[in-house]
């Protein structure tokens, strides 16, 4: 706050004024941030121009490059530490991660990628896949990812649209006790990928030889790079908004729009929310669980550009045991922990209790995202994990790698709410007609633009699908399709997804109200509600899975009942309750509502590849109770 004072002349005492201050004069707070966080590059003489969504411009003049910042340090200090499991561990310096991306760029550049090709991955949350993504951005080549659990059909979806030259795998991975090769999947994989010229493997589960030998174009990394010695990188500066990353919506209505970042954008947004927001500092040790299909593997590997050592882990993150993710923290001193809404449910599920099991006096910030987390989640972290520690839930997406609400170490936490807008984010609430609610539920937008803004829709030339997506709901306001509310604290609580809100007789309730009374239930591990048309209005159904050997009887269904009718009202009491064996997921570990709404209403689920288990959906289907 003390450096915006000196450079804007205005007095920011706390985060409000300083929140002000970031969204009166944009370009000069994203012009501070540059140089407050030492960005490597040409900052250019302009930072903001063409001041409108979609269509603004920061920092045209700039030139830098993403990986040129990430890797500012080559020194003996740890730069990742991995875990996979209990199978595998490694270690890599900053010196040898440095050394691994100039002898993948010299292979690259052998294999003819330039600035502007695509670059496919198909890998685990390893150290090698941060390497592969930093010598794809030194070049200035697209990076794009998925985990190596998305079936052939997911990847084909993805990629397919995006033509890469280069596509990258492991030879295999680790899940829950299991070891999976990956031979088979890539054997039907790369021969509809024409666009590819090689096939890189990388060594996990020790088959690389093998699965190279069984793939058209395919080299193991040890023999690609055997040839080249590491010199100094070569980092490509290239304009601010040059394309750096593709992301994928989650492609469960249809298939997966593909998401473009610019390089400048997301540096500047991460290195704000990380150090800002996430309080992370050089020589901490950043861990989040995630796979390299979630946008929050793309967030956790800017950490490097503030100095600090990433925490990778990949697997089940309850094996071998469901303390897995607690013994690893533990173990490596991580002062920043990252992990879903939905894992924390699970682990107070568990009963666990890491403040008296484990040493946690390294973990300073504990953050949570991928749906809301509830009051009472909150209470448990401080109860069992640490009451000393910040816990920070977060939201933002993919569409804009970053976030829009997030924490804030100056001030209170409140259960059950996201503290502050991210600075220079001009975030509100709006109600259908497009007024600002100061109380009240209504839709999540943001007002005015900001770097993170993807660039556009891979293969949209005239921008119909990217304006369709964000902007056709308030002509020039960025419209986020989340269902919100603002706290009396000026945070802001996250109700679920606009598209998934229910509407039983005209009143909108967003499912998180729903999820929250619910899973405080012990006998309720998870639930997934819906709106199903019904008699020319919706009621709500309710799904819930149960512990092992519980039945859903009339006494659990009234308690179920009760807890939703007195802790969040009348209204939002199913009219049906319907135990299953499964909810269906994205690979990211989202409930999806949406392709459960589908097939309740007989309706075809378009990219059942999309799911971590699409077995589930049949669970839902032609259902009984739901006909009466």
């Amino acid at each position: 706050m003390t450096y915006y004072t000196e450079v804007s002349g205005r007095q920011c005492t706390d985060f409000k004024t300083l929140h002000q201050a970031s969204i009166d004069d944009r370009g000069l707070f994203w012009s501070s941030i540059w140089d407050f966080f030492k960005v490597i590059g040409d900052k250019g003489e302009r930072s903001l121009i063409e001041d409108h969504m979609p269509g603004a411009s920061f920092f045209p003049d700039a030139k830098l490059n993403f990986a040129e910042n990430l890797l500012r340090s080559s020194n003996n200090t740890d730069a990742i530490v991995f875990r996979s499991e209990d199978k595998v561990e490694k270690r890599m310096s900053r010196s040898e991660l440095s050394d691994l991306v100039s002898r993948v760029q010299q292979w690259l550049i052998r294999m003819g990628i330039k600035e502007g090709d695509r670059v496919a991955a198909i890998l685990p949350n390893m150290p090698e896949s941060i390497a592969m993504m930093l010598a794809t951005a030194s070049i200035g080549a697209i990076w794009s990812s998925c985990s190596p659990d998305f079936g052939p059909r997911g990847v084909l979806d993805r990629f397919g649209q995006i033509t890469p030259k280069i596509l990258i795998s492991c030879d295999g991975y680790y899940y829950n006790g299991k070891t999976v090769s990956l031979s088979e999947k890539l054997s039907e994989i790369v021969p509809q990928l024409s666009s590819i010229v090689g096939v890189l493997i990388l060594p996990l589960i020790g088959k690389d030889d093998e699965v190279a030998r069984a793939i058209p174009n395919a080299i193991t990394l040890s023999r690609a790079l055997s040839d080249f010695s590491a010199t100094r990188i070569k980092f490509n500066r290239l304009p601010f908004n040059h394309p750096l990353f593709i992301l994928f919506s989650s492609g469960t209505t249809g298939v997966p729009k593909c998401i473009v970042h610019g390089a400048g954008g997301t540096l500047l947004q991460h290195l704000k929310e990380h150090q800002l927001h996430s309080n992370i500092a050089e020589g901490d040790r950043v861990f989040y669980f995630t796979t390299l299909g979630w946008m929050m593997w793309n967030w956790l590997a800017s950490a490097l550009a503030s100095g600090a050592t990433l925490i990778l882990y990949d697997g089940s993150p309850f094996a071998p045991t469901n303390e897995v993710l607690f013994d690893f923290a533990e173990s490596e001193r991580v002062s920043f922990f990252g992990t879903s809404a939905k894992y924390l449910d699970a682990c107070k599920k568990e009963n666990l209790s890491p403040k008296h099991s484990h040493r946690l006096q390294s973990m300073k910030t504990i953050a949570s995202t991928g749906s809301p987390l509830a009051a009472e989640t909150f209470e448990w972290v401080y109860h069992a994990i640490s009451d000393t520690v910040h816990l920070a839930s977060i939201s933002g997406g993919t569409d804009i790698v970053s976030c829009f609400v997030l924490g804030d170490p100056t001030s209170p936490v409140y259960a059950g709410e996201i503290q502050r807008p991210g600075l220079g984010m001009e975030v509100d609430v709006w109600d259908d007609e497009g007024h600002s609610l100061v109380s009240g539920k209504g839709e999540l937008v943001c007002t005015k633009a900001f770097p993170s803004m993807p660039i556009g829709f891979w293969d949209d030339v005239a921008g119909s699908k990217y304006r369709t997506a964000y902007f056709d709901r308030f002509p020039g306001v960025w419209c986020h399709g989340d269902f919100a509310e603002w706290t009396q604290h000026g945070g802001m609580i996250i109700h679920g997804r606009s598209d998934a809100t229910l509407n039983p007789g005209g009143v909108r309730i967003g499912t998180a109200e729903i999820y929250a009374q619910v899973e405080q239930i012990p006998e309720v591990l998870e639930s997934i509600a819906i709106g199903q048309n019904f008699q020319n209005d919706v009621r709500i159904i309710l799904f819930v899975r149960l512990r092992d050997g519980i039945v859903l009887d009339q006494a659990l269904e009234q308690s179920i009942r009760s807890k939703i009718r007195v802790g969040a009202s009348p209204r939002h009491v199913p009219a049906k309750i319907v135990a299953v064996g499964d909810i269906p997921r994205t690979k990211s570990g989202k409930i999806t509502e949406l392709a459960v709404r589908d097939i309740v209403h007989g309706n075809e689920v378009k990219n059942r590849e999309a799911l971590a288990n699409p077995e589930a959906l049949e669970l839902f289907q032609n259902l009984p109770q739901l006909k009466l």
